[in-house]
């Protein structure tokens, strides 16, 4: 008798945004990490905190915390976290240098 396994599935957890390529060493600290967060709902992160709808960052909240007035200023559809992701992105800053200028950096002309 042969035992039938169930198939596999594949979930996309997370996407990293970035204006700097996959091989460029400041790329970590230049990147936004949009994740899913379940049912349809992901949150655009960097180093602990979340962006809002207006584009604005605060920290985020631990479980116990996350009311749903937050939740809902704080979750987006995969679209709508790609978006902010992708416009936030350029602007991200690091000791005083933003996205842009490290990639102009490293980026030969």
């Amino acid at each position: 008798m042969t035992s039938q396994r169930p198939p596999a599935t594949v979930t996309i957890t997370r996407y990293e945004v970035s204006v700097l390529p996959e091989d460029d060493i400041n790329r970590s600290v230049f990147t936004i990490n949009v994740e899913n967060r379940g049912n349809d709902r992901w949150a655009v992160v960097r180093h602990q905190q979340c962006m809002n709808a207006k584009g604005e960052w605060s920290w985020e909240r631990v479980p116990s915390e996350r009311e749903d007035e937050w939740l809902d200023e704080h979750r987006f559809n995969r679209a709508t976290a790609l978006e902010l992701a992708k416009w936030a992105a350029p602007q991200i800053v690091v000791n005083g240098h933003t996205a842009i200028d490290a990639y102009r950096r490293t980026r030969t002309a």
